[in-house]
């Protein structure tokens, strides 16, 4: 069955589309429930990330699995599928394949060698098989992504700038403060994308820093080493109060920080504002802040441009990476044509291997008088013709590229033979 992906992502889609179609973790499991309901749809998983919403699938065919992994994108998101119609963008077969590789190469990202999205796509794939929705074909195409963003990432320099998102973020907020030094900062979640703003930040020579999280304990493995304190959300609004410089970025599936306890820190301040960077999908702040005087707020979207003029030529390395991907793809597309023709050439061995048998029992009357040996060398001789005889069909078959030409191949060859095969099935 062929391979289909559909999607939006950062390059056509709003971060608020974006965030209205995201799939929360705990959202995950009836997400799943759903998609295997699906008449079309064999195998499936989802990814979904700061800068995109895919789900693939191994589907009947692409317009049957278009038209389901559509409506589920608007049934389980609950919004309607003429609101993400013009972003929405489908790949097919290989370029499936050629656009996974790519978005786990990081050369998809809106931060070219994004590091975090080849955790999030094997992330994905883990969630996806905990869940029994995939098999030996979405199986073998993740792995294969996951192999091809690794060799991405030691055999090139496409992943050098591993903390571009905050570090474009603190660009951003020292122009718009003045200077970071000395800044209160908070940080909201625990994550890997926390675990940077603390590092990058505090390389900016800032002030105290705050870590809230809904775990006090996971905020404290963050804390441990770096000076910072550790607080639960129901201190947020007092840290909040406190700083100068707010970074969010949380799992939550709704907001985090609202707009009254923005307007109640900044109530007062005067001459102080308030920075708040907003790095999570879905958003974690109310965009309703960013109308109150005093408060600048950045989210992704607002990254877009300061990310856009990165002078960090790595055009030399984007073309490797697509020699490798070239090469991952033509590796995939081998192994799967293999797996599809595999049930025909064991049929093709196993239809000689028959006529090899039925032919020596027909004479068998006749070497009565051979000895052991010699029935040995008969035996032997017959084998070597079948496998002569069939050794250049299959060879032919493996080697002829492209899923039509291969498939024509085969069922020309299985209707000479009179084997019930059916290519792609």
């Amino acid at each position: 069955m062929p391979i289909l992906a559909l999607g939006v992502s950062y390059r056509r889609a709003s971060v608020e589309m974006l965030e209205r179609l995201a799939f929360p973790v705990d959202s995950l499991p009836k997400a799943y429930r759903q998609l295997r309901d699906l008449d079309s749809v064999r195998e499936a998983v989802i990814v979904s990330t700061c800068n995109r919403v895919e789900v693939y699938g191994e589907v009947g065919s692409y317009h049957a699995g278009f038209l389901d992994l559509k409506r589920f994108l608007s049934d389980s998101r609950e919004v309607g599928a003429e609101e993400f119609a013009e972003p929405l963008y489908s790949h097919y077969e290989e370029d499936a394949a050629e656009h996974l590789f790519g978005v786990a190469a990081g050369i998809d990202s809106m931060v070219l060698g994004e590091p975090q999205i080849l955790t999030q796509v094997r992330g994905a794939y883990q969630r996806a098989q905990g869940e029994g929705a995939t098999g030996a074909m979405l199986s073998a195409l993740f792995r294969a992504a996951i192999r091809a963003g690794r060799r991405a990432r030691s055999e090139t320099a496409i992943g050098a700038s591993p903390g571009a998102f905050v570090e474009a973020g603190a660009r951003v907020a020292e122009r718009s403060l003045g200077t970071l030094h000395g800044a209160a900062v908070v940080v909201v979640g625990a994550g890997e994308m926390a675990r940077l703003a603390v590092r990058h930040l505090q390389a900016h020579a800032v002030g105290s820093v705050r870590i809230v999280n809904r775990s006090v304990e996971r905020a404290a493995r963050l804390a441990g080493g770096t000076g910072a304190a550790a607080l639960g959300l129901e201190d947020l609004a007092a840290a909040v109060a406190q700083a100068d410089v707010v970074v969010s970025s949380t799992g939550a599936a709704g907001l985090v920080i609202g707009r009254e306890v923005v307007r109640r820190a900044v109530r007062g301040r005067r001459d102080r504002p308030l920075f708040l960077l907003d790095l999570a999908v879905p958003r974690d702040v109310d965009p309703a802040v960013a109308a109150l005087a005093g408060v600048r707020l950045v989210d992704i979207d607002g990254l877009r441009e300061v990310l856009a003029e990165d002078g960090r030529d790595l055009g030399e390395d984007v073309e490797r990476v697509r020699r490798i991907l070239t090469e991952e793809v033509a590796r995939f597309a081998a192994w799967r044509r293999a797996a599809r023709l595999a049930p025909l050439i064991q049929a093709l061995r196993d239809r000689g291997a028959a006529v090899q048998a039925s032919e020596l029992a027909r004479v068998a009357p006749r070497l009565g008088s051979l000895s052991e040996r010699e029935r040995q060398a008969v035996e032997q001789l017959a084998q070597g013709i079948v496998a002569k005889l069939l050794h250049d069909p299959i060879v032919r078959l493996k080697a002829t590229s492209g899923p039509g030409a291969a498939d024509s191949l085969a069922k020309a060859l299985a209707d000479l033979f009179g084997i019930d095969f059916s290519p792609g099935a």
